[in-house]
Formats: C-alpha cells, sequence, structure tokens
C-alpha cells in the first residue's frame, strides 16, 4: 500500500543480490551495521565483504527474539550507519507489529540512521499482518524494502528480487548493479509479474497453511520434552 515511481525500484537477480547492491550503495569502509541475532548468515558475511562492522544485537527469548529500542539504542556508536531488520524473520520466525516498528523508527530517526528492511517471507505471516518499515512516514527517505518471489511465491530458483528505496538509493544501486549482473533476466522478470498479479488469498494461502500445520506439529512435539523452552514463531 505504498506508492513508488518507476526509478525507486529495483529489480534484482534474487532478494540476497538487492541486499548486497544496498549495502555496497550505502557502506563506507569502517561503518558499522547494527544486526539482530539470530539472523540470517548472510547479513554480518555480507557487510565484511564491503568493509563494515557488523555490530550483533542480542535479542532475548522472553521478547519472542525481537530487537527492542533500548537494544537497538545500546548499540548504536558514532559509526552506525545502518539497521538490517527482517521481518518475517529468517530464523526465529519473528514477526514485527506496526506499534514495534514505530517504536524502533524513533530511534532510527533519532540517531540518523538508514534501515535495511529484509521482508522477503511477507506473505508467511502465521499470526496478525505483515507491516512494512517503509510504511512509516518518518523513515521514507531512510528505508530500502527488499522483497522477492523465492519465499511467498516459492520460485526459488527463478532468482528474482526487488528493491523499493528513495530516488537517490534506488539509481546508485542501479548504477552499481549495471556494473555486476547487468539486469535480472527478462524471462524472470515476466513470470515475477505474473506471480504478483496472483490472487494472494487463492494461491498463497494454500501454501501458508501447509507450513502453519507443519509449525504447529513441531512446537506440539518439541513441548512434550520435559525442559525444553518452545518459541513461537508468529512467521
Amino acid at each position: 500500500h505504498i506508492a513508488y515511481a518507476p526509478e525507486e525500484i529495483l529489480v534484482t537477480s534474487g532478494a540476497k543480490q538487492a541486499v548486497f547492491t544496498a549495502l555496497l550503495a550505502l557502506l563506507d569502509p569502517g561503518d558499522e551495521v547494527v544486526i539482530p541475532s539470530p539472523y540470517w548468515v548472510t547479513y554480518p558475511e555480507a557487510v565484511r565483504l564491503i568493509g563494515g562492522i557488523p555490530v550483533i544485537a542480542q535479542t532475548r527469548f522472553e521478547n519472542g527474539f525481537k530487537l527492542t529500542p533500548e537494544e537497538l539504542r545500546k548499540a548504536i556508536t558514532p559509526k552506525s550507519k545502518l539497521l538490517i531488520l527482517n521481518s518475517p524473520c529468517n530464523p526465529t520466525g519473528a514477526v514485527y507489529s506496526r506499534a514495534e516498528l514505530e517504536a524502533l523508527a524513533a530511534v532510527i530517526v533519532e540517531k540518523d540512521l538508514y534501515v535495511l528492511s529484509d521482508e522477503i517471507y511477507e506473505h508467511i505471516t502465521f499470526e496478525g499482518s505483515h507491516a512494512s518499515m517503509a510504511q512509516i512516514k518518518a523513515l521514507s527517505e531512510r528505508v530500502i524494502t527488499i522483497n522477492g518471489v523465492s519465499k511467498g511465491f516459492a520460485m526459488t530458483g527463478w532468482r528474482g528480487g526487488i528493491m523499493a528505496a528513495s530516488k537517490e538509493i534506488a539509481i546508485a544501486c542501479d548504477k552499481i548493479q549495471g556494473q555486476i549482473t547487468s539486469a535480472t533476466c527478462s524471462i524472470t522478470q515476466k513470470a515475477m509479474h505474473a506471480a504478483m498479479e496472483l490472487d494472494v488469498e487463492t494461491y498463497i494461502r494454500p501454501m501458508r497453511e501447509a507450513f502453519l500445520k507443519r509449525r504447529n506439529l513441531a512446537l506440539e512435539i518439541l513441548s512434550a520434552v520435559p525442559g525444553f523452552k518452545t518459541n513461537r514463531p508468529q512467521g
């Protein structure tokens, strides 16, 4: 539910390339990037490849492994440039509500950070509804939204990703991509276009319900283990 101009969108060869290209555009050597833990293994390694410094913010089981404003503030230093946030999260299944994102956004604006919002699991939200960082007006020039078709549309091998950002950032990323992959193949772009025009309830809901059934079975089995605590993934 956000309007973007074509020059604010970049189609990439997978969401992973979109993440790396955004980091290349934003980071200088020595810049720090706050990454909540547990995290997807690519995030800190991509930061290191560019010469940045990953700063790991440890989240807690008691909070459903969601980063709190206090934990974010504690991880920020004068060298901090960017926060990477993944919701729904791989590997914890944490899903941030609109209110939780707004609380983090207040710190992001105060500390003059950018935020890379990886929303590749948008359609695999089990509880509540998906909220996007880009819906928070105060972040409109600071947020880079990453998405794609590999997870929600089960099109992993097509390698189709999307970045939405301010015009300045998107054009910089486009210039970088032009020297790396040139573009995403035209066949993939046609397939992505077709996928995104599908009715979500008809085509994606059955897959999400199958995943939810498996989640519930896993929770049932694990909760029967004496002394074993289970987090309840929301996505």
